[in-house]
């Protein structure tokens, strides 16, 4: 099993990646301008990032080709999760509230990514931008008091977005749905 970390910037990427290697998957974190030809994965996890989505989304490399072409589960955090809704038509930018620190959020629909996680839970924000609407095809799992989006499903390709940042030890349960993301990738490469 591999899983890479597609590097957007952000302050807590290199515990991306160490959270996939204590669950015993292949994983190094790649520079967000390497290419899907280039790429021997069963998985991709999205960083997070300080490029701000309303006005920098093009500091986020190759990412757009990858969620266009790619055939293999992909885990948008923080600015990648904001990527995935804008590129599939969806709107994100600057939120009324930004979030920094811990919060409450409340799951809407369990199960995918957010299987087994308890709600409320526990969650480590630092997010000046939010999705504001997301698009055609994708599921609201989750939710806080002052950002709607804090988690999605994309019901036509295996892709997952988190608001909030699931590898900081802050956040309730991150592990597990850090463990949700690898089953995911695991019964897709079963197909």
């Amino acid at each position: 099993m591999r899983i890479d970390v597609f590097d957007n910037g952000g302050q807590w990427t290199h515990r991306e990646w160490r959270v996939l290697r204590y669950l015993g998957v292949e994983t190094k974190i790649i520079p967000n301008t390497t290419r899907l030809e280039d790429l021997e994965v069963d998985g991709l996890v999205l960083s997070g990032g300080a490029p701000r989505i309303g006005t920098e989304a093009m500091k986020l490399g190759n990412t757009a080709d990858i969620l266009d072409r790619a055939d293999f589960p992909i885990l948008g955090i923080c600015v990648g999760c904001q990527f995935i809704a804008l590129h599939f038509g969806g709107k994100a930018d600057a939120a009324e509230t930004p979030e920094y620190g811990a919060i409450d959020v409340t799951i809407i629909e369990s199960g995918d990514i957010l299987d087994g996680v308890k709600s409320p839970f526990k969650a480590w924000e630092s997010h000046n931008d939010e999705i504001k609407l997301l698009p055609e095809g994708f599921i609201n799992l989750a939710h806080s008091e002052n950002c709607k989006v804090q988690a999605f499903k994309y019901m036509k390709k295996p892709y997952y977005g988190l608001q909030f940042h699931p590898e900081v030890e802050h956040t309730e349960q991150g592990s597990d749905m850090f463990k949700n993301f690898v089953s995911i990738c695991e019964r897709h490469r079963r197909r």
